[in-house]
């Protein structure tokens, strides 16, 4: 009976080891685009993607034919999804997102319905069925995210100095 266990615990850490050496790299490069960081200094998208993978470890026994990646994908959405509601939960202290990311111009929910939508190419159906939002919100937030980053707000004008006002 103990080998069994032993066997089994075993088969368990390889089959999660070979998960997350093909899928972690996607996952925290979803999480990085999602907390908007930089590439080389994410450490919330890092916190997610750890978060995530202990999630999906923990009820590894139970996805039963289901899709890990899938699985894991829901429960980074979800936990972001809450950390905004609540910027110092699970995540650390809120943070503004890099300010050369062009997601930073986008707001939490904008940022996660595009990168559902766009990067993961998940439907509008389940992006709204994740989310507990209508189909026709998810559309909404995502064609306007698209075109907030397609046609960014231009800088103001500088203005000019050194004139004076003439006076009538």
């Amino acid at each position: 009976m103990r080998d069994r266990q032993v066997s089994r615990g075993a088969r368990r850490a390889r089959e999660f080891e070979a998960f997350v050496a093909g899928a972690a790299g996607r996952l925290l490069h979803t999480a990085t685009l999602l907390t908007a960081e930089a590439p080389a200094a994410n450490p919330r998208a890092r916190r997610l993607l750890t978060l995530t993978l202990a999630h999906t470890y923990a009820g590894w026994d139970r996805l039963l034919g289901e899709d890990p990646y899938d699985c894991a994908r829901q429960y980074l959405a979800t936990r972001f999804a809450r950390a905004t509601w609540h910027p110092y939960g699970a995540l650390g202290h809120a943070r503004r997102p890099d300010p050369q990311n062009p997601l930073a111009a986008l707001a939490p929910r904008e940022r996660l319905i595009l990168v559902l939508r766009l990067y993961e190419g998940v439907a509008e159906e389940q992006a709204a069925a994740l989310l507990g939002l209508p189909t026709e919100r998810v559309r909404a937030i995502c064609d306007r995210a698209t075109a907030t980053l397609l046609h960014p707000a231009r800088p103001p004008a500088p203005r000019a100095m050194g004139r004076k006002a003439v006076s009538p």
